[in-house]
C-alpha cells in the first residue's frame, strides 16, 4: 500500500518536472547554430535534457522531502534513555528498486542511446553527400593553426568560409595531440600527428568572431603550456566576399 509520503513526494515530483520543464524551453543554451551539423547536434541535448528533468527533480524532490520530514529533530528523547543515536535500519522497498532499474534500463537501451545513434547517422549522411565544394587542410602545432586551401593556392592562419558551401576540413597535427574545434558549427575533431583526420560541416549563417566568439577555431585537447589561447579567428562571408578574399590573399 502507498503511503502518504510517497503521494506527497510524487505529487511534489510531477509539479517540479512540469514547471523545469516549461523553463526549459524558455532559455537558449547554446550559442548560435550555424551549420546544419550544429542543428542536429543541438536536437539531440535538447531531446536528452528533456528526459533527464525528470529523473534529476525526482532524485532533488525525494532527498529534500526525506531531509526535512525524518531529520532528527533536537527535542527528540535520547532513545531507550542513553545518548541519541541512529534509527534502526529501513530495508530497501525491492518493488521501487527493481521498478526503477528495469525502467531506466529500458530508457537507456531505447531511448537514450537513439538520439546519439541517429544524429551521427544524419550526420555521415550529410558529409556522404555529393556537394563538397571547398576543401581545407587545417595543421595544428603548439600553439597556433594554419589553414591550407589546395584549390586556391594559399595559407593563412586565419579561416574564411563562403555561405552556404559544404567544406570538408582535413586536420593534422605537428608535433603533439590537438583538437580541431569550430564551437559554431558544433564540429570537433582530433588531429593526430601522423595522421589525417577528416570532418564536415554544412554553413548555413554569416558571422565572425568579433561578433560571437563560437566562430572560432578552438584546440579542445591539452597540448601544453598556451593550450588555452591555441586558437584562430573564423569568419562566414557571402560567396562574392569569399573570392575577393582569395584574390587579395594570392
Amino acid at each position: 500500500m502507498i503511503n502518504r509520503d510517497t503521494v506527497t513526494v510524487g505529487i511534489i515530483w510531477i509539479i517540479a518536472t512540469v514547471l523545469v520543464e516549461i523553463g526549459f524551453t524558455q532559455v537558449d543554451i547554446f550559442p548560435a547554430a550555424a551549420s546544419e551539423e550544429a542543428v542536429i547536434v543541438d536536437d539531440a541535448f535538447n531531446f536528452l535534457t528533456y528526459l533527464a528533468i525528470p529523473i534529476f527533480t525526482f532524485i532533488l524532490i525525494a532527498l529534500v522531502y526525506s531531509g526535512f520530514k525524518f531529520k532528527n529533530k533536537p527535542e527528540a528523547e535520547p532513545i531507550d534513555g542513553g545518548t541519541r543515536e541512529d534509527g534502526p535500519p529501513v530495508r530497501t522497498h525491492r518493488t521501487w528498486v527493481w521498478g526503477w532499474m528495469v525502467v531506466t534500463s529500458a530508457l537507456v537501451v531505447t531511448v537514450i542511446i537513439h538520439p546519439g545513434l541517429t544524429g551521427l547517422n544524419e550526420v555521415d549522411e550529410i558529409a556522404q553527400e555529393d556537394n563538397l565544394e571547398l576543401v581545407i587542410e587545417a595543421t595544428g602545432v603548439q600553439w597556433a593553426w594554419t589553414f591550407t586551401y589546395p584549390d586556391q593556392g594559399l595559407t593563412t592562419n586565419e579561416l574564411v568560409l563562403p555561405l552556404d558551401t559544404h567544406v570538408r576540413f582535413d586536420v593534422k597535427a605537428v608535433d603533439v595531440l590537438h583538437s580541431f574545434w569550430i564551437p559554431a558549427f558544433r564540429t570537433k575533431i582530433d588531429a593526430v600527428p601522423g595522421l589525417t583526420t577528416q570532418i564536415h560541416a554544412n554553413i548555413t549563417e554569416l558571422g565572425n568572431y568579433d561578433d560571437d566568439v563560437n566562430f572560432r577555431v578552438q584546440c579542445a585537447e591539452l597540448c601544453g603550456r598556451d593550450h588555452a589561447i591555441m586558437r584562430s579567428t573564423v569568419e562566414v562571408v557571402e560567396r562574392e566576399e569569399f573570392n575577393e578574399w582569395v584574390l587579395a590573399q594570392q
